[in-house]
């Protein structure tokens, strides 16, 4: 029997990074009564993740629900960047319609069009929200017009070009569907989720299918599957079958653990749930992304959306430094192998390769920042190990080699718009549309690996002011030779500690990495040369002790200045084809492939004859 569930509403929140998402998720929690009145809650509570909290973006797709006039409203805040674009993927699967965030002055930005078209694919209403309609630079009327020529863009059905329209702020926690009429809370938004979003059906009586959108783990009770319940009903602690996704596997009956629903921010156990909710369960030891639990006399799997391959490789290895071992607790190819394994279980974006050699894996992922994100997170769980350069992934299309490409969007002051243009066309970027007076909003075609080691470079170009983002447009043909790193290394020759004297007297030569007082050994990059080429240079060289006492100012004089310490992030970005990054807990090292000063002179006269 066919039943509506009008007591429930999913719905995911989609959007372009940094337009607010989870700020408005904070405010619908809190006027939708999880919170108590005088309760002290921390900003964006649904970024959990230290990461998260750290560097301001959401990384990872949670669930929530709100109750408002007795319905019960899942919702799922899903990551606004591109590299986390397989977490949309397949949450997009649990929900019946979405709410596309927007800010009011940027309007749709490159990851808009990216979800907006997984969720059209998948036939899902849309409604729009024009987020920061506070702002003081806000053109909240133009960014509607952007957005609906956007859906034309995209194929949209007449269903969807009609989607309504709510203005509101995340921040203040207001909306409005007419922004001559006063906002004073978000019950506008709230009605017309409950008015245009379709409450879930199915067949209540049927077998049990539960398709598994998202893992999380937990070290007492193994691994939690969360998905939407398609059809029948589940009960705590019934014999169900997990029909494994991509085969036609069928493993044996198990018993369910433990079964719970979402409210608020908590996890609440349940004895029984029907048809249409939104649930997590345990008691399947090797459940994985896209899996179906269903009920022991009908194994019947569901389809899985398509997740995007990935573009981006980077060989993982262990590391094999003069310092390798002293600050890692996880050292091993052992234990390096099975952490990247156990990654791609939760990640379906991440592919993970055994390589001809014991202790090196090529993993796979989509972007620099979806990759750097799993090192931090290895680092911070006490892994050591080593990293290559990242290279994009290229493909054979109609017999051509073909390469990925990526759509960048550059909003920056006119006077620094022409550094930019310069700087992205020597790396093979066409420019597709330029915008603005005082501040330019720039559109770029570019190959991803243009792209490596370009964002430094932007800030750079225009004093920090500019803003730049990217997202996978597809494959062309391969565009040719890229004009790598233009300047060299400045690289330690011996090891030890390095010293202000030494320093001193190397700084003219470029800019350095490390400060005084740092452990370096033989091979280690410890600076940018300003020209080309690499350079030995003795950072660890102490001063000769004389009878003779020198004057105080002459010993100030002697002021190291303009130590640059690279992140993570700008450690991927700096190293060449040669060079590798040493991750460790404590650490985060440059060095060369061939540690020896005389074995890479000799490499290199080889490759000159």
């Amino acid at each position: 029997m066919n039943i509506t569930r009008e007591d429930i509403r999913n719905v995911a929140i989609i959007a372009h990074v940094d337009h607010g998402k989870t700020t408005l998720v904070d405010e619908m929690l809190k006027q939708g009564g999880v919170f108590r009145e005088n309760q002290q809650v921390n900003d964006r509570v649904m970024d959990s993740n230290a990461l998260e909290r750290e560097r301001g973006i959401t990384i990872l797709s949670k669930n929530t629900a709100v109750h408002y006039k007795g319905v019960k409203i899942n919702i799922v805040d899903t990551p606004g960047h591109a590299d986390f674009g397989g977490e949309v993927e397949r949450v997009l699967k649990m929900v019946g319609g979405v709410l596309l965030l927007v800010d009011s002055f940027e309007g749709p930005m490159p990851q808009t069009r990216f979800v907006l078209k997984k969720a059209l694919e998948l036939s899902l209403p849309v409604i729009i929200v024009i987020n920061k309609m506070d702002r003081p630079d806000q053109r909240c009327a133009e960014v509607v017009d952007e957005t609906l020529e956007l859906l034309l863009d995209l194929n949209a059905t007449n269903e969807q070009l009609d989607s309504p329209v709510v203005y509101c702020s995340g921040r203040t926690g207001v909306a409005t569907l007419d922004l001559n009429t006063p906002a004073v809370d978000l019950r506008p938004l709230f009605d017309t989720i409950l008015e245009h979003i379709p409450a879930p059906t199915g067949d209540a009586d049927g077998a049990l299918q539960l398709l598994i959108s998202t893992i999380d783990y937990n070290d007492y009770v193994g691994r939690i599957g969360v998905g939407r319940i398609e059809r029948g009903s589940i009960k705590a602690g019934q014999m169900a079958v997990r029909c494994v996704y991509g085969s036609s596997f069928v493993s044996v009956p198990a018993r369910l653990g433990g079964l719970f629903t979402f409210d608020g921010l908590k996890r609440v156990p349940a004895e029984s749930v029907q048809v249409g909710d939104i649930v997590a369960v345990t008691g399947f030891a090797d459940l994985s992304i896209g899996d179906t639990i269903c009920d022991v006399a009908m194994a019947d799997p569901l389809p899985f959306v398509k997740i995007d391959e990935p573009t981006v490789s980077m060989t993982f290895c262990v590391n094999d430094s003069p310092f390798a071992g002293t600050e890692g607790t996880y050292v091993t190819s052992r234990h390096l192998r099975a952490r990247l394994f156990k990654e791609t279980q939760t990640d379906v974006s991440l592919r993970v390769q055994d390589t001809e050699t014991t202790d090196a894996f090529r993993v796979y992922g989509r972007g620099e920042l979806h990759l750097s994100i799993l090192i931090e997170t290895m680092r911070r769980q006490g892994y050591e190990f080593q990293v290559t350069k990242p290279t994009v992934l290229y493909k054979e299309i109609d017999g051509v080699k073909c390469e990925p490409m990526e759509e960048v969007v550059c909003d920056v002051p006119s006077e620094y718009a022409g550094a930019v243009i310069e700087k992205l066309g020597k790396r093979h970027g066409v420019l597709v549309s330029m915008e603005g007076v005082d501040r330019v909003r720039l559109v770029f075609s570019v190959p991803s690996r243009g792209l490596f080691g370009y964002r430094g470079e932007f800030l750079t170009d225009t004093r920090g002011e500019g803003v730049m983002s990217a997202v996978f447009s597809g494959y062309e043909p391969y565009k040719g030779e890229i004009p790598t790193r233009p300047s060299g290394s400045l690289v330690a020759w011996e090891t030890g500690e390095t010293t202000s004297y030494a320093m001193f007297y190397i700084q003219d030569r470029g800019e350095l990495f490390v400060a005084p007082g740092t452990k370096v050994y033989n091979g280690m990059i410890v600076g940018r040369n300003s020209r080309p080429g690499d350079i030995d240079v003795n950072v660890c060289k102490k001063k000769h002790l004389t009878s003779i006492r020198n004057s105080a100012s002459a010993e100030e004089a002697l002021k190291v200045t303009g130590i640059r310490i690279l992140t993570l992030e700008e450690a991927l970005d700096y190293i060449d084809d040669d060079e590798l990054v040493e991750i460790t807990p404590k650490s985060i090292r440059m060095r060369k492939k061939i540690l020896g000063t005389e074995a890479r002179k000799k490499l290199e006269a080889r490759k000159k004859n």
